[in-house]
């Protein structure tokens, strides 16, 4: 892919994340803004939509270290079955660590494991979703690593806010990274898609200058 069309990834998903993270951080502390006049409101937005950007950051450089983990993964075990077995392990293990670990640490006296479970069924849902979406868009061996990248990657994302566990910023980071994660998943093929194309017209543009010069 050309760095045209990495450019306008990076923009776009940047901006994705920072809009996502300005409108989901009004929603879960509007206790906090609901007070504040008009542009109160919308200096308070800019705040967190520069605090999305960071997120938006975070998400894309995972996005492009899983893309390396992910060929590394494929030449080492030499077979997509085996290699997207792994994954699955691994996204069965972050699912249940994530709601035990978490029960372990920040249990209170009344509550229970599952307590815990509704973050594992959160990130599990959107990743099947995902998931789904890119097997239509490519095929079924697409599913694994995509539900992995989905599930796993964005709890290494999050995992600075999970360590102090406070609700507000647990969604305020996680929908942003669920929203980048899944856009960048699903709209990496058309950029490819659209390099490949405009690679062609530079060609062939190339081969129609090259002919007139040869022609005068």
């Amino acid at each position: 892919m050309s760095s045209r069309y990495w450019v306008r990834l990076f923009i776009n998903t940047l901006l994705i994340g920072g809009v996502t993270a300005g409108i989901v951080g009004l929603i879960v502390a509007w206790e906090d803004f609901q007070s504040q006049s008009l542009m109160g409101l919308f200096a308070s937005f800019l705040w967190l939509m520069g605090i999305g950007f960071i997120f938006s950051v975070i998400s894309q450089m995972c996005f492009f270290a899983y893309l390396t983990v992910h060929r590394l993964g494929l030449s080492i075990f030499k077979s997509s079955f085996l290699w997207n077995a792994v994954q699955l392990v691994l996204v069965i293990i972050v699912l249940a660590d994530l709601a035990y670990l978490r029960f372990v640490f920040f249990a209170g006296e009344n509550e229970n494991l599952s307590s815990f479970i509704g973050y594992p069924i959160l990130l599990l849902a959107v990743g099947l979703a995902v998931g789904a979406a890119k097997v239509k868009q490519t095929n079924q061996h697409a599913f694994i690593p995509a539900l992995f990248f989905m599930v796993v990657v964005t709890v290494i994302e999050w995992f600075p806010v999970l360590r102090v566990n406070e609700q507000e910023w647990m969604y305020y980071m996680l929908i942003p990274l669920l929203v980048c994660n899944a856009y960048q998943l699903l709209i990496l093929p058309k950029y490819h898609e659209m390099s490949a194309l405009a690679a062609k017209e530079r060609k062939k543009r190339k081969s129609i200058e090259k002919a007139k010069t040869v022609q005068s």
